[in-house]
């Protein structure tokens, strides 16, 4: 499937959907704080790719990236020439942690953030850990903590991205939506209410 390309060579959907993301950072709920840093270079022709975090009393309790690959050729475990990979961190509290359906709720998260915000995607997968570290000696003071991750990705289903036949008009709001779902996803992963229908948090971590 050939991609038209703008006058620098770039193609042209990739060039679109990167415009509306970077004009949609200071658009995200604002609980979460994103920003653009450096893409990877090595895992697409083209990427591109924002931080987002949330503080609370001064301390971080949420991190989490989203990159946007983008390869013209293809690749037959995308689905297409897109895909958004997505890594995502909290803090729990040790009681949270220890729930073993815990990974599956985080898990539940990601899709009730996408659906919430009317993302099309396909080709989903990832991966739930649940960390647990003891403080011992002079660290000791400062308490056990618990932290839960998620790493995973998935394609967008823009027609331009697929290896089909479908030639729906594309919108650069379908980029900006999985901007809004990583947003909602960390502020779930912190116990805070939903911006939109479809997310039901944990509760939150005390501090």
């Amino acid at each position: 499937m050939g991609a038209s390309l703008s006058p620098d060579g770039v193609p042209s959907v990739f060039v679109a959907a990167t415009a509306a993301l970077r004009d949609a950072l200071g658009r995200v709920r604002s609980e979460v704080a994103v920003h653009e840093l450096q893409a990877p270079a090595k895992l697409a022709p083209y990427a591109f790719a924002v931080a987002g975090g949330l503080s609370r009393d001064g301390d971080e309790v949420a991190s989490g990236r989203l990159i946007l690959l983008f390869d013209p050729a293809g690749h037959s475990a995308w689905e297409g020439t897109a895909r958004f990979v997505c890594y995502a961190r909290a803090a729990v509290d040790p009681e949270i942690a220890a729930d073993p359906l815990l990974p599956e709720v985080v898990w539940s998260w990601l899709h009730d953030a996408l659906e919430a915000n009317q993302v099309g995607y396909r080709a989903m997968g990832g991966t739930v850990t649940i960390t647990n570290s003891k403080r011992f000696g002079v660290l000791a003071a400062d308490g056990d903590n618990s932290d839960v991750e998620l790493r995973c990705s998935w394609s967008p289903d823009w027609a331009e991205t697929t290896a089909g036949c479908d030639h729906r008009a594309w919108r650069p709001t379908e980029a900006v939506a999985q901007l809004h779902s990583f947003a909602d996803l960390l502020a779930a992963m912190v116990g805070l209410p939903p911006r939109v229908c479809g997310v039901v948090p944990l509760p939150s971590r005390r501090g």
